[in-house]
């Protein structure tokens, strides 16, 4: 194949020097099951326009969140994003910009980050926050391994509460390293005791609130025993708009907090790119990972923007650095920047009540449903359904009737069957008095 420039004999030659047989055996630590081993059943070759159409009725086949009525959630959430938004990132100074190496030509970008890292440090109630992470998932593992560093400690705490995908992240992001993890199972009821499993083994506890089923906590106490046993209380937050209304982690005494910040300047886009949000304590910045963007003054006194720090592996040695996140994801921080700065505070904390009263409204006439029962006492803008019917039933057949109903809880739980007949439920500002009306009549029907 022309595109590919190496010979047979360079790849034997290549394989031979690193003392390996085969390429396969480079993916030895990917097990089996998770290898391809078939064809791409791709015809040999499309003309564009032929390419274009067959995506295109590819792309048709989906139900897209904001074609329908839409209630899903469970970490990836609907909320309307300003046109102004999307028309600043795509100025060509923004949308083309890599890594701010160089501060002579980068002021813009840096001061852009500046500004995000001080909206993260606002809303989390933290001292410190860095220049983004890749998203909610890859943070929360990456607080993990520097609450290691901190502690000197491999034990780690997961709570019941944290988003399955957050764990999965996390234990392959430890797998490899000494690190233990323990943990509770699905917490639906809201009411686990982590305070038994903190020791003095123990590197951090890591819990969510919102939980991945709703449930809102306080964790001041488990904040306490952590810090009483030299550990550290990691927060971890997918709900971003919660925290203008809900007391920040910083307030309970959180020492690490990592958030999703999809839901400001960034839509659903079918998973992704979004962006990590990743804050502490001004004691442990040096074993944050990624970047830090700070202010300062050039020779003639004006004020300016650097990169304060940066300890990644590809700017000193491996073994030193702090985080391997080596791409920019400026441009995801950059529409957060800008959307929580159109909103300011009030806005936010405006924008939050609305999403808890169309919630709230939402739950209390679902709940009077046969068959429906609310498992939250309290919640922001999310909630869990038990119904008398499998939830992935019940979602296939809203879909029918062009109503995307939530998040099966099975989906995120296959191997708990208790959880089968569980439905995760989210309302946004988007939802309309409507959209909340045709859920309800839909579920009573289906659930008849």
């Amino acid at each position: 194949m022309r595109y590919l420039p190496l010979t047979d004999a360079d790849r034997k030659a290549m394989l031979a020097r690193i003392g390996v047989s085969s390429i396969d055996s480079l993916f030895r630590d990917v097990p089996e099951s998770a290898r391809f081993d078939g064809g791409y059943g791709l015809p040999d070759h499309m003309s564009e326009m032929e390419v274009g159409r067959h995506i295109g009725a590819l792309a048709a086949r989906n139900m897209a969140a904001g074609s329908v009525p839409s209630f899903l959630g469970a970490g990836a959430y609907r909320h309307h994003v300003p046109a102004s938004v999307d028309h600043l990132i795509q100025r060509g100074e923004f949308l083309t910009a890599y890594t701010p190496y160089q501060p002579e030509i980068s002021q813009g970008t840096l001061q852009a980050l500046f500004e995000f890292q001080t909206q993260v440090a606002l809303l989390t109630d933290m001292e410190v926050a860095n220049a983004s992470m890749y998203d909610g998932a890859t943070a929360c593992a990456e607080a993990v391994l520097m609450a290691g560093r901190v502690t000197r400690r491999k034990k780690v705490v997961l709570s019941g509460g944290l988003h399955p995908h957050y764990r999965d992240v996390t234990q392959t992001q430890s797998s490899y390293l000494d690190i233990e993890i323990a943990g509770m199972g699905p917490d639906l009821s809201g009411e686990e005791d982590l305070s038994g499993l903190v020791d003095d083994d123990t590197a951090c506890v890591v819990v969510q609130n919102p939980t991945v089923f709703g449930h809102l906590h306080d964790y001041s106490e488990l904040a306490a025993r952590c810090h009483d046993k030299g550990a550290l209380l990691v927060a971890v937050v997918t709900e971003v708009i919660s925290l203008g209304a809900v007391m920040p982690p910083g307030a309970m005494g959180a020492d690490i907090v990592v958030a999703e910040g999809q839901g400001l300047g960034n839509p659903l886009g079918f998973g992704g790119p979004y962006v990590g949000l990743f804050a502490t304590k001004q004691k442990y910045v040096r074993q944050m990972p990624g970047r830090l963007c700070g202010q300062t003054v050039d020779d003639d006194g004006r004020r300016g923007w650097v990169l304060t720090m940066s300890t990644r592996e590809q700017h000193i040695r491996r073994e030193k650095a702090t985080s391997n996140i080596c791409t920019n994801a400026g441009l995801c921080s950059l529409a957060f920047t800008i959307h929580a700065a159109l909103l300011g505070e009030a806005g936010l904390t405006e924008l939050a009540q609305l999403n808890h009263a169309t919630a709230s409204a939402l739950a209390e006439r679902l709940g009077k449903i046969d068959g429906v029962e609310v498992v939250n006492s309290h919640f922001f803008n999310e909630f869990a359904l038990k119904l008398s019917k499998p939830a992935g039933e019940v979602v296939s057949a809203l879909a029918d009737r062009d109503i995307l109903a939530g998040v099966p809880a099975a989906r995120l739980y296959p191997d708990e069957p208790a959880l089968e007949n569980v439905l995760l439920v989210a309302a946004t500002e988007c939802n309309l008095a409507a959209e909340c009306a045709a859920f309800a009549d839909g579920l009573a029907e289906v659930l008849q």
